[in-house]
């Protein structure tokens, strides 16, 4: 192999696999030792290229193929003086010897490499069960540049529709991306709802979202043989058939471990590579980055698996400060994700409440509906959003927010909060930035401290939608929201005070009850809650999230998402201007 001899050589180091972590360990190694000898050998034709672009290309969002191209061997070599050799497939690592088998998959050749350092940054492989027919030519999955062009081939031979199986981040960018291209697409998620990695509450407002965009969602579905019908994909979903032009599999990722395994390197029992702070593997002289290696959940402190481009990148990071001789450490993966959904945005970090649940682990949790910006500017929509945190000391554990606009911005404060060890109630002190085409002056994430700090310290008493139907014995289920907003819709066996006759009707209030008060977005109920705790009823609460947060955990078929700003401090004015439903 060629290697370059300008200066003098520190060391060899040889890196299995390029994209995120493979190229930024490379890249910055490069940086720290301009005298390293550095070979990236990378078994696909594409060593470096930005994959979560692909559903976009597919979509023509970009309609630049090679935009997606970021770098190529010769520039590489040009900038970083790099050695990188693409179709080049790493088939043994001789631990021993220190050496690499490789073979050139275009010309058959095979050699050996040796190194000093090796690092390994194979990443994941998409999962395909072991289904009758999954070997069909339209079944196809979404990891390279190349399964990106074999899928717009399908498609520019004329394809009229589409299955997608499996519902998180890749499967719901190519529904929207294939129903952009104009296809029927159907989405088969084998779960309770769409992206696992946000609570079903949040998630049914993509739910909602995209059946509005014409995407059948099947949920609790799975798909349990595939046959042909001349040259179509036939999906067996056991309670009916579907015949499509193709099947997009995105049921998830499996750490590409196999060379670590063989090599007798420590796999964790979902078979990642296991590292230490300074990605170090088993072996001293061998490191693992990016999607195949285990990781430490920020807020649980379990090992965990997540393929995400951002600790990828940081990964090889570290491994390359590592080698060159500096203390770099990786501490944890806290989740920190964003997913586009025609219009929505659905975004998170930390735990969900699920996670919480099965480890047991105490939480409180607040839902809020601020508006994205200034409800007088025009544009802005309710946004979802809910937040975790430690009843004992506020200390933020997750966060997950669905809406319009300002999704983002949110989330990446709320991460940085929680990776710094903030506390709910720090969430009321932090000055963000404001105009009113970009926030508020009480910005969502304030909001969420408000309300989440007044239940900390026993200010507010909430009850939850999932309490319902089985409420507290001699409970009275309070509606302070307008005629009209009740006459629309309502829960079941509540009765009906507008807040702004509350104080005039209190004598119809049951006086030993308990009170469970609602509004839409929990603000009216809040100011009910108050007077009512002030005016005799010791156990008086408020519905967190409201009405829009109890019909996406109750879901009736017309609680979509609303097409209309609600606007917090001034809801009941607004109520009368929305669309109306059936209940």
């Amino acid at each position: 192999m060629t290697t370059f001899t300008a200066h003098e050589v520190s060391k060899k180091v040889v890196v299995i696999g390029g994209v995120a972590g493979g190229m930024s360990a490379a890249a910055r190694l490069r940086r720290l030792d301009e005298h390293a000898d550095i070979v990236v050998l990378e078994r696909d034709p594409y060593v470096s290229f930005a994959n979560c672009g692909l559903p976009y290309h597919i979509g023509g969002d970009i309609t630049d193929r090679e935009a997606l191209l970021l770098q190529t061997p010769q520039s590489l070599r040009e900038s970083l003086a790099l050695d990188v050799h693409t179709g080049h497939e790493v088939t043994h690592i001789d631990r021993e010897a220190k050496k690499v088998s490789v073979i050139d998959r275009t010309t058959g050749a095979t050699y050996d490499e040796p190194y000093d350092e090796l690092v390994i940054a194979t990443g994941a492989s998409p999962l395909r069960p072991p289904l009758p027919g999954i070997d069909h030519p339209r079944i196809r999955v979404l990891r390279t540049i190349p399964d990106m062009d074999q899928i717009i081939e399908i498609l520019d031979e004329g394809a009229k529709s589409a299955v997608v199986v499996g519902g998180g981040y890749i499967g719901i960018e190519m529904v929207e991306a294939l129903r952009h291209r104009g296809l029927e697409v159907t989405l088969v998620e084998a779960l309770e709802h769409v992206m696992a990695v946000i609570d079903p509450e949040m998630s049914r407002h993509l739910e909602n979202h995209l059946e509005q965009h014409g995407v059948r969602v099947l949920l609790s579905t799975r798909a349990s043989e595939f046959t042909d019908d001349n040259g179509r994909v036939v999906v067996d979903l056991g309670t009916e058939k579907i015949t499509t032009d193709l099947v997009l599999l995105a049921v998830g990722v499996k750490p590409e471990s196999s060379l670590a395994k063989a090599a007798g390197l420590e796999l964790s029992d979902r078979g990642a590579v296991i590292v230490d702070e300074h990605m170090r593997t088993s072996d001293p002289h061998i490191y693992a980055v990016g999607d195949s290696v285990q990781v430490t959940d920020t807020v649980t402190g379990e090992p965990v698996v997540v393929p995400l481009a951002g600790p990828a990148n940081r990964q090889g990071r570290i491994a390359a400060d590592h080698i060159a001789g500096r203390p770099s450490a990786y501490t944890s993966t806290q989740g920190t994700g964003i997913v586009k959904v025609f219009e929505l945005t659905a975004g998170m970090t930390g735990a969900t409440e699920r996670t919480l649940q099965r480890l047991g682990r105490p939480y409180l949790k607040v839902h809020v509906h601020p508006n994205g910006h200034a409800s007088y500017y025009p544009g802005t929509h309710a946004m979802h959003l809910k937040v975790m945190f430690d009843p004992t000391d506020g200390k933020l554990l997750g966060a997950q927010a669905v809406g319009v606009d300002g999704v983002d911005k949110r989330i990446d404060v709320l991460s940085v909060a929680l990776r710094a060890g903030m506390t709910i109630e720090d969430l009321e002190h932090l000055e963000l930035a404001y105009a009113p085409p970009y926030g508020s002056a009480k910005d969502p994430v304030n909001m969420a401290g408000f309300v989440g700090g007044n239940l900390l310290r026993g200010d507010v008493a909430l009850w939850y939608s999932e309490e319902w139907p089985e409420l507290p014995e001699g409970s009275f289920l309070l509606d302070v929201r307008g005629p009209d907003e009740h006459a629309d819709w309502a829960i079941p066996g509540s009765a009906l005070i507008p807040l702004k006759e509350l104080r005039d009707r209190l004598g119809e209030i049951p006086p030993e009850a308990t009170v469970l008060v609602y509004c839409r977005s929990g603000f009216r109920s809040y100011l009910a809650q108050r007077i009512l705790a002030q005016s005799g009823w010791p156990d008086a609460r408020t519905l967190s999230g409201g009405e829009l947060t109890f019909r996406a955990v109750h879901p009736d078929g017309n609680a979509g998402y609303p097409q209309y700003p609600v606007i917090t401090y001034a809801e009941e004015e607004t109520a009368d201007r929305r669309p109306k439903t059936r209940a």
